[in-house]
C-alpha cells in the first residue's frame, strides 16, 4: 500500500504535499463560510460563482498548461507555481484582516487563484512519473489522493475552529507558510534521481495533436465523459455541505468544518483501496459511479444531521475510487511524450466543468432547498454508471483488446 514512499524524491513530495494540502483545505473551508455566512446571507450561488471562477481558467487555458508540462522543466514550472499561490493566500488574508475584502475581492481573488492552479494541475499530476518507476505510478497516484484527502480530514475541522476562534484572514495568512513546505521539498529532490520524460519538441499542432490522441482512444473518451460528469455536478461539495449544514441542519461553522472531515474520512480510505490495487482498472471507476448515486441519495435524504454524515463516509469513498483510478488509468494508459497534454485535457474536463455546475447546483439550491441541489450528484453518478455500461458493452461487441479497445 506504501511502497512508493520506499523512494527518497516521492518521500519528500509526499511529506510537502501533505502540509501544503492541509493549509489549502483549511484555506477552501474558510473561503466557502466567508462567501455562504459572512459576505452573504446564506447565498449559494454565490458560493458557485466562487467555484465557477476557480475553475473556469481550465477551460481556457489547460491545453497550453499541457504543452508547457511536455515542454519545460517541470519541477521549475511547480516552484513557481507554487508560489505564486502563496502570494495570492497571503493577498486575500492581509485584505480580510484590514477589512478591507468584500465579495468582489474574494470573487477576484479565486479567478486568479484559477489561473495559476490551471499551469500547476497537469504538472503536478505528471511530475508523480519522474519520481518513481512505472510500476509504482498507479500506487503513486493513489498516495497523492491520499495526502490530499488525509489534509481534508485534518483541515477543514481546524479552519471551523480558527474561524470561530480568530477568524477568516488568519486562515489565509497561515496557508501562506504552508506553501513553503511544499517549495522546500520541491528544492530537495535529488535531480539525479529523477526519471526525466522525453520532452516534447516546439511544434505547431500541438495542441490539436492531444485532442486527437484522446479521441483515438474510445476508453480515454468513455473516462473522461464520466469524470465531466462527475466533476460538473457530482463533486460540488463545498456547496452541499455548506447548504445542508447551514440551510436544513441550522448549523455553524464548527459542524459545517467536522462535516467536510468526515468526507474526507471516507475518501481517505478510497484512496488507501485503490493504493492496495496493483493496476488501474476501469470496472472500479463505473462501480465507483453507481455506489456513488446511492450514498449522495442516502446524503441527500438524510433526516438528522449525524445520519448526513454517516452517508458522507461512503459518498467519499466512492468518489474518491472514481477520480483516483480514472487519473492512474490516463497517465499509465498514455504515451510518455503525450502525457502533460492528455493529463490537461483530463483535468480541463474535470475541473472545467466547475464553472458550468457550481452554478446550477447553488441555483437548484436556492430555488428547491439543499436536499434537491443535492440530487444533481445522484443524477451524475447514474449518468456515469450508464457510460460505464455503454463502453463494456461496445467493448464486448468489439472483441476487447483485440479490435483495440482495452477490457473493462
Amino acid at each position: 500500500m506504501f511502497r512508493s514512499l520506499r523512494i527518497r524524491n516521492y518521500r519528500l513530495w509526499f511529506t510537502g504535499a501533505l502540509v501544503s494540502n492541509i493549509g489549502t483545505w483549511m484555506q477552501r473551508t474558510a473561503q466557502s463560510w466567508l462567501v455562504f455566512d459572512e459576505l452573504t446571507d446564506h447565498d449559494a450561488t454565490a458560493m458557485g460563482v466562487v467555484m465557477a471562477l476557480q475553475f473556469v481558467p481550465q477551460l481556457l487555458l489547460a491545453p497550453y498548461a499541457g504543452v508547457l508540462a511536455d515542454r519545460y522543466d517541470r519541477r521549475r514550472i511547480l516552484v513557481v507555481t507554487q508560489g505564486a499561490m502563496a502570494l495570492l493566500a497571503t493577498g486575500l488574508g492581509a485584505l480580510l484582516l484590514l477589512g478591507l475584502a468584500q465579495l468582489g475581492t474574494v470573487y477576484a481573488f479565486a479567478l486568479a487563484l484559477g489561473i495559476v492552479a490551471t499551469f500547476d494541475a497537469p504538472v503536478r499530476q505528471t511530475f508523480v512519473s519522474e519520481m518513481v518507476p512505472d510500476t509504482h505510478l498507479s500506487n503513486a497516484v493513489a498516495l497523492n489522493s491520499t495526502s490530499f484527502n488525509s489534509a481534508r480530514l485534518i483541515g477543514p475541522a481546524v479552519a471551523g475552529v480558527l474561524v470561530a476562534a480568530v477568524g477568516t484572514g488568519w486562515v489565509f495568512m497561515i496557508n501562506t507558510l504552508t506553501f513553503a513546505a511544499m517549495i522546500w521539498a520541491i528544492l530537495l529532490i535529488d535531480d539525479a534521481r529523477l526519471r526525466h520524460s522525453p520532452r516534447a519538441a516546439r511544434a505547431r499542432g500541438q495542441i490539436r495533436e492531444g485532442v486527437g490522441y484522446v479521441l483515438r482512444r474510445p476508453d480515454l473518451v468513455a473516462v473522461m465523459s464520466t469524470i465531466f460528469m462527475i466533476g460538473t455536478f457530482g463533486m460540488n461539495f463545498a456547496v452541499y455541505l455548506a447548504a445542508m449544514s447551514g440551510s436544513v441542519f441550522g448549523r455553524g461553522s464548527e459542524e459545517f468544518g467536522v462535516l467536510n472531515s468526515v468526507l474526507a474520512l471516507g475518501t481517505v480510505t478510497g484512496a488507501l483501496l485503490a493504493a492496495r490495487r496493483a493496476s488501474a482498472r476501469l470496472r472500479y471507476v463505473f462501480l465507483g459511479c453507481a455506489a456513488f448515486a446511492v450514498s449522495c441519495l442516502g446524503a441527500a435524504t438524510a433526516p438528522t444531521l449525524w445520519i448526513f454524515a454517516v452517508w458522507l463516509v461512503p459518498c467519499g469513498i466512492s468518489s474518491l475510487t472514481i477520480m483516483t483510478t480514472a487519473n492512474a488509468y490516463v497517465q499509465t494508459t498514455t504515451a510518455p511524450t503525450m502525457r502533460g497534454r492528455v493529463m490537461s485535457l483530463y483535468m480541463a474536463i474535470f475541473m472545467g466543468g466547475t464553472p458550468v455546475g457550481a452554478p446550477v447546483v447553488g441555483w437548484l439550491t436556492d430555488a428547491f432547498g439543499a436536499r434537491w441541489g443535492m440530487g444533481s450528484a445522484v443524477v451524475a453518478g447514474v449518468v456515469g454508471t450508464l457510460i460505464g455500461a455503454w463502453f463494456a458493452w461496445r467493448a464486448r461487441r468489439a472483441d476487447g483488446p483485440s479490435r483495440g479497445v482495452p477490457a473493462v
